[in-house]
């Protein structure tokens, strides 16, 4: 409210209640702000004495669930560590194995290369025994076999049929 509406509202009330009664009127309307005032701040109070037990209800509620979620939270962190440490140990097994069986392929490989070079140098001294012994036998004389020349040509399967006159008539 503005000054000039206080003004009016004084004045009024001077008219209509007079002078005399203006006083009385300013007490009971004191005393009744005070009875307003006090009310108010027992309402205030009470408001605050029960919320205050609403407040510390919230306030344990908050707080358990806060403690479940940070237990419920470790709880998964922890499965999520063994699981995590699992599988590093099963990749960590897999990996040996995988390098103890490559290690052992890789053995058998070289040691199947070295029969395999043996077995074939036996054999290329068995043949040059063999084509000595051959050679050896041509050379002594008599007995020896004479090679026929063989025909320099022969059809093989991929020759067209036009060459068939070319290597019967070749008698």
């Amino acid at each position: 409210m503005s000054g000039q509406e206080i003004i009016i509202i004084i004045i009024v009330a001077l008219l209509l209640f007079g002078a005399d009664k203006l006083p009385e009127i300013a007490r009971g309307i004191g005393k009744g702000m005070r009875d307003f005032r006090k009310a108010t701040d027992d309402i205030k109070r009470e408001f605050e004495e029960n919320t205050n037990d609403l407040r510390k209800d919230f306030q344990e509620v908050t707080n358990t669930i806060s403690g479940d979620v940070r237990d419920i939270s470790g709880n998964i962190q922890k499965d999520v560590d063994d699981i995590t440490n699992n599988l590093q140990q099963e990749v960590n097994d897999f990996t040996n194995d995988l390098e103890s069986g490559v290690d052992e392929v890789k053995t058998n490989l070289e040691s199947g290369a070295e029969e395999i070079k043996e077995n074939l140098e036996q054999q290329a001294g068995e043949i040059e025994t063999n084509l000595e012994q051959q050679a050896g036998e041509i050379e002594t004389g008599p007995e020896s076999k004479t090679v026929e020349p063989q025909d320099p040509y022969k059809r093989t399967i991929n020759e067209p049929d036009d060459n068939y006159y070319n290597y019967h008539n070749k008698d």
